[in-house]
């Protein structure tokens, strides 16, 4: 009689574990954060630590053990760097650059990527094959033969360079729209062509449209790589006028010294952009990118 109502007493009391929906949900969000924020601050520490460089005094920067936190925050390092070096004409040929590319890259890979996905005429295959190869090869590869071209042209120091050959299209970009033009259901196009539009309408008035989403990755891509750019400009550009925002970081570099207060304060203020655009876009960033990889 003991053993059994010790039995009754230790099974009213047991807890059992909820396996209804709700705990599998939370289970799987505690999972996911535990596996996404040791990622995400692995990411933001160079970040982070740029930010705080950039409110350091210049004792600060090279002292050891390293003085992660400031005890003041200079301000005054962002207003010193901003008059050290021209930055409006820095940030304006970045904008300018930047816009232009991608207005260049929206306007080819959009056609090409229609073409390759809607119209079927000989050797498309192949040719969108040696499209996406184009992707295999280094920028290094046809360095010295580009800078030729484009001395031979009388555009080294201009911004041609850097705008013009993405009015050809960009390898990527036409492989990301041509996946997005492939979910469309061709349906929408037939019934376009039996009212009357031509193949151009059709892709201007009625698929361009639908490809919103891929168009603004695109765009958010295209930006941020021209933004960004430091190499292409370094081999181009040779006039401080015509400097982009990462050609121009480089003038806190001395022969004998480096602002690193000053360097850091502007390569923050560079990042704010994109970062923007980004947080701005984010939502149909992410949806583009999804429906892309949808069909192949």
């Amino acid at each position: 009689m003991r053993t059994e109502n010790v039995f009754v007493e230790q099974k009213r009391f047991s807890y059992t574990r909820p396996t209804g929906p709700l705990w599998r949900s939370i289970a799987h969000q505690l999972w996911l954060w535990i596996l996404v924020l040791p990622g995400a601050a692995l990411f933001l520490t160079p970040w982070v630590w740029m930010l705080l460089t950039a409110g350091k005094d210049k004792s600060l920067i090279w002292k050891i053990p390293p003085v992660w936190i400031p005890p003041t925050y200079r301000w005054a390092n962002y207003v010193e760097a901003w008059l050290k070096g021209d930055f409006i004409t820095f940030f304006s040929n970045t904008a300018f650059v930047a816009s232009l590319n991608v207005v260049a890259v929206l306007f080819s890979c959009s056609i090409a990527a229609f073409a390759f996905s809607r119209i079927q005429f000989p050797g498309r295959t192949t040719l969108f094959v040696v499209v996406l190869s184009t992707m295999m090869l280094p920028m290094q590869v046809t360095l010295i033969p580009l800078f030729m071209i484009f001395s031979w042209l009388e555009w080294v120091n201009t911004f041609k360079p850097l705008v013009v050959p993405l009015f050809f299209g960009d390898a990527f970009s036409i492989f990301l729209l041509r996946q997005f033009f492939l979910t469309i259901p061709r349906e929408l196009d037939d019934a376009a062509l039996i009212d009357g539009c031509s193949r151009f309408a059709v892709f201007w008035r009625i698929l361009l449209f639908q490809v919103r989403p891929a168009l603004i990755v695109v765009a958010i891509y295209q930006f941020t790589y021209s933004w960004n750019d430091f190499f292409a400009p370094l081999i181009y550009i040779n006039s401080p006028q015509l400097f982009t925002i990462t050609l121009g970081l480089s003038r806190f570099k001395g022969r004998t010294e480096v602002d690193i207060q000053y360097l850091m304060a502007m390569t923050v203020v560079s990042t704010l952009v994109p970062i923007a655009i980004f947080f701005v876009t984010q939502r149909t960033f992410l949806q583009g990118i999804v429906i892309t990889g949808i069909k192949g």
